[in-house]
């Protein structure tokens, strides 16, 4: 899950670190690039409120249904997206950071995605597999590799393993049987102690590592690009466009008129879980599934034209907040409090569950109905992160990722 502060190398990485997106000063366009994944990550946020405590989809009229639809499983990947882009801020985002400044942007990442995975590991013993900053460990550290790559390899990696890794998944589901997996889950220590394993963060949870580093590492080739110049806007326009037509117009033709159901439409959240059992204290096992459904192209459904699909939705919302951005300077000032959500997108997004957890709040009880709770969540999000970015460059949680990775400048 930036601000109005000087720039940081060590800041970002979402939903998490705030970035040194909007701390810069100027109003340039330079500065408005940055801004606007801020504004990005902060619509993502709202987007994983609306989906955990918002009203269910069958609940939904009008502009309500469209939000509640875009929200789910949307929101989720534009994270993920924006966590490759975070990752080349830290290694070095236009060129890439070599010798001793590189090796320690790979120890800063990596320190952070150890950091992640033990806090979405203590998270998910009380809320379950729905957490995602456990996989956003696993994401980090198979992205080290990639760190050096153009943007021009790392578009078409992102390709290549959205064409191929929906289809191996389903292989490696199909054959996984119970006996197996609990051959597996019998010896790993992280299944025994938040019912999120390894098995589930690499093939079977909510945002298998497998299918899901097509985001990333598309997040990771859009950062690479010159996001303020005007040409490569529009051509990024187009393309994201062009793949949300494509991939959901194709699934329409070869799936028929369900191909993008959406989970949330059969009284369930986008990860799968029963909205009428709160958080769900486990992780997701995903049924059998049939061939034919590779065609589909629903929230979290893992096919192939839902991760092109979805990567499009992000590439528009992260060039639509950019041009905003840019050529809007009032709008930019009047949206500073929802920009500085994005740059404290960790605290928020772990501050919703635990704000949940302090008020009772039901989390996306199928019964839900009501707006007004996932508003009070937003509106109390903006209101903390305006007068908490007063007086401090980072969040708080952002400030202890931080300072836990300060060891990696002793890299030689």
């Amino acid at each position: 899950m930036t601000q109005t502060q000087p720039p940081q190398q060590n800041s970002p990485a979402p939903p998490g670190t705030s970035t040194e997106s909007a701390r810069k000063p100027s109003a340039g366009p330079s500065t408005g690039r940055l801004v606007g994944v801020d504004l990005a990550r902060a619509l993502a946020v709202f987007g994983m409120y609306i989906v955990h405590i918002g009203p269910a989809l069958s609940s939904t009229h009008g502009v309500g249904t469209w939000v509640r639809y875009l929200a789910d499983g949307h929101s989720s990947v534009l994270f993920a997206t924006l966590a490759g882009f975070s990752l080349m801020l830290i290694a070095g985002r236009r060129e890439p950071k070599t010798g001793l400044a590189g090796r320690q942007a790979k120890a800063r990442i990596a320190i952070r995605a150890v950091v992640l995975l033990a806090l979405g590991t203590v998270l998910a013993m009380e809320y379950g597999g729905v957490i995602i900053l456990g996989f956003y460990g696993v994401y980090f550290l198979l992205a080290l590799p990639l760190l050096r790559l153009s943007a021009k390899t790392l578009a078409i990696t992102a390709a290549g393993l959205a064409l191929v890794t929906p289809q191996l998944a389903f292989v490696l589901n199909s054959r996984l049987s119970e006996s197996v997996q609990q051959a597996i889950d019998a010896y790993d220590p992280l299944k025994k102690i938040s019912e999120v394993g390894v098995l589930d963060l690499l093939l079977t949870g909510f945002y298998p590592t497998i299918t899901w580093m097509s985001f990333v590492v598309a997040g990771m080739a859009l950062a690479r690009l010159d996001l303020s110049a005007v040409p490569v806007q529009r051509r990024l326009a187009v393309l994201g466009a062009a793949l949300t037509a494509g991939a959901y117009g194709l699934s329409l033709l070869l799936a028929g008129k369900d191909a993008l159901r959406s989970a949330a439409e059969d009284g369930k959240s986008s990860a799968g879980f029963e909205k009428a059992s709160s958080f769900g204290s486990g992780s997701f096992e995903a049924p059998r599934r049939a061939a034919s459904e590779l065609l589909s192209a629903g929230p979290h459904s893992g096919t192939t034209f839902d991760i092109i699909g979805s990567v499009g939705v992000a590439i528009l919302v992260i060039v639509g907040a950019t041009v905003l951005m840019d050529r809007l300077p009032r709008l930019r000032s009047l949206a500073k409090p929802v920009i500085a959500v994005g740059t404290m997108s960790l605290t928020a997004y772990v501050g919703h569950f635990l704000a949940q957890s302090m008020l009772g709040v039901s989390a996306g009880e199928s019964s839900q109905t009501s707006w007004i709770p996932v508003l009070l969540f937003i509106l109390g999000a903006i209101a903390f992160a305006a007068v908490w970015s007063r007086f401090f460059r980072r969040g708080p949680l952002e400030a202890l990722l931080n300072t836990a990775t300060k060891p990696a400048k002793h890299i030689r």
